[in-house]
């Protein structure tokens, strides 16, 4: 039987949803320094105390943020993996990649904040890990490792690998075109996230 959310709970959703959005838009207009707490809740329409409602401080509200649009794009990405679980795993890997890029590509502004401030510690403790991250995201990672025939050495440092091979290669080639547009890069890119995977099967 479904859950029905009260009216209550849902105001609650709305006004954290408003937070994050209006401090997404100011840290990548203004940049995270540059703006204060009274900013974020004055363009979300609630008072500064409804701030630490959901919040700690501004660290934890961006951390949060971050994480929320990181599930968002994991989810899609995902979603679009549907119904290809006869692929390879790797070839699975590199389509979630692939998927991911082109979601990243789509929104220059999201790459600027994110590449200054994620941290293996914010996708962990926010994404996997934290009681922040709704069960579908987690359901979602643990099921797709799942899949793998392979097993790999140290999973998590293998993921943290990828994930910075990733962010450190695509940032100038989506925000710049350098050293080439993305559509260029990506084979080289995927080359290494096979070289990657292999490296660290378990023998």
């Amino acid at each position: 039987m479904q859950k029905t959310v009260g009216k209550a709970e849902l105001n609650k959703q709305k006004k954290k949803s408003s937070l994050l959005d209006s401090a997404y838009s100011l840290f990548t207009l203004k940049g995270f320094n540059d703006t204060s707490i009274s900013d974020i809740a004055r363009q979300a329409g609630v008072a500064k105390g409804t701030f630490y409602l959901y919040f700690n401080d501004k660290f934890d509200l961006r951390n949060k943020l971050i994480a929320s649009q990181g599930e968002r794009i994991f989810m899609t990405a995902m979603e679009k993996l549907s119904g290809k679980e006869t692929m390879p795993f790797e070839e699975q890997v590199v389509f979630l990649v692939d998927t991911i890029l082109d979601e990243l590509a789509a929104e220059p502004m999201l790459v600027g904040f994110m590449a200054k401030h994620l941290s293996w510690g914010v996708f962990r403790n926010s994404m996997i890990d934290g009681s922040s991250s709704p069960a579908s995201v987690r359901e979602a990672y643990e099921a797709f490792l799942s899949r793998s025939p392979v097993k790999y050495k140290d999973p998590d440092i293998l993921l943290y690998m990828i994930l910075e091979f990733i962010s450190g290669t695509s940032y100038n080639s989506i925000l710049y075109g350098q050293p080439c547009p993305l559509a260029e890069l990506k084979p080289h890119m995927y080359n290494g996230i096979r070289a990657l995977l292999k490296s660290a099967e378990v023998e």
